[in-house]
């Protein structure tokens, strides 16, 4: 055989080994890629996105997309052929798989956390959305979560209205821990409750409850034994003039808020707030409106204008980095409030884009 031919025989070989090696050979990564997006003023299998009752609402042209990044599962183990694959990839990003399920967290309880940030976003853009058109929405502070083995197990209960701490009066949740922590461990504080069962009977006849209750607890230590605790976790609870319902499933995670609240705003305003252009976005949302940074900018990006988006809302914090690779034809527009997004929505319907606010590396 000649010498040229056995070599590249040789070489040939090798490769394959090598191949076959890396199929077999698990690194500890996990791949992101661009995910499915979906017009909030449209549908998903077969029903409204957003479902308005009891308001009336307006026709809407055009996209007000949310996006999403698909990941791999907690348990699935990348090889080392398909990680080098995903680095040399384009429209995929390789990363450490501590970065997605961090400190061993299983896919269960990823998926279970990312439901419960959904249900959250869902809930804060209904909020901002009603606040941005100047809608009173009611709120009170209610025990959101009562941690198993405190002293607050089967003495108070999830949904429970907390009117006040040693009759204080609670405005805020963060007033609950203000008011406990004033306490050394062993001492005993005084909630003055609706109980969850009695709020939810006077919300659904239309009236204020106010059939108070005094429940008195001794508070402990908590982990770093320097503060009292009494374990719950308090939260905010929100009363509607009328019925918002989001009906998206599969979906977690609190990165849609932002398009969540401005599909709301939509609906309830006369005209429409994109002129028809295809528009596509992302960022969490608080209360206030205040729009907040996500996961995997890039990949939604390229999401995004592969389904044919024009303008990208980004928040203000992923600016940076999703201004070093944008997809050709993609405007990147900064936002960081639901006003700012509106005031963009404007400018991009009147077709006068000139002082946009955009995103760049610096």
């Amino acid at each position: 055989m000649p010498r040229r031919t056995a070599t590249m025989l040789a070489s040939t070989l090798v490769l394959i080994a090598l191949l076959c090696a890396g199929v077999f050979i698990k690194v500890p990564y996990s791949e992101m890629s661009p995910g499915p997006t979906v017009n909030t003023l449209g549908e998903a299998r077969g029903e409204p996105v957003l479902a308005i009752s009891g308001r009336k609402t307006y026709p809407t042209t055009g996209h007000l997309n949310m996006t999403t990044v698909r990941v791999t599962g907690a348990d699935y183990n990348m090889n080392f052929v398909e990680a080098v694959y995903g680095w040399l990839a384009h429209d995929n990003v390789v990363v450490p798989h501590d970065t997605l399920y961090p400190d061993g967290k299983t896919e269960e309880q990823s998926t279970q956390e990312n439901a419960e940030e959904f249900t959250q976003s869902q809930e804060s853009a209904k909020v901002a959305a009603l606040k941005q058109m100047k809608i009173p929405v009611k709120s009170r502070v209610v025990v959101s979560t009562v941690i198993k083995d405190t002293p607050s197990e089967d003495r108070l209960h999830a949904g429970d209205v907390i009117r006040a701490v040693d009759g204080a009066a609670v405005e805020q949740p963060a007033d609950v821990a203000k008011l406990v922590t004033k306490h050394k461990p062993g001492e005993k504080v005084v909630f003055t409750i609706v109980p969850a069962k009695a709020a939810a009977a006077a919300e659904k006849a239309g009236k204020e409850p106010d059939a108070t209750e005094k429940v008195t607890i001794t508070t402990t230590t908590s982990d770093t034994g320097n503060r009292a605790i009494v374990g719950i976790q308090a939260g905010t609870d929100h009363t509607f003039p009328f019925t918002v319902d989001i009906n998206l499933a599969d979906v977690g995670g609190p990165s849609a808020g932002l398009m969540f609240a401005l599909g709301i705003v939509d609906k309830l305003t006369p005209g429409n707030l994109t002129g028809g252009k295809f528009v596509a976005g992302t960022g969490t949302i608080d209360d206030q409106g205040k729009v907040g940074p996500i996961g995997g900018i890039e990949m939604k990006l390229v999401g995004a204008r592969n389904a044919g988006a024009e303008y990208f809302l980004t928040p203000n914090d992923n600016c940076a980095s999703a201004a070093s690779d944008i997809p050709d034809g993609l405007t990147l527009v900064k936002v960081n409030t639901i006003e700012d997004a509106a005031k963009s929505l404007e400018k991009i319907r009147s077709g006068s884009t000139a002082g946009l606010p955009s995103c760049t590396t610096g």
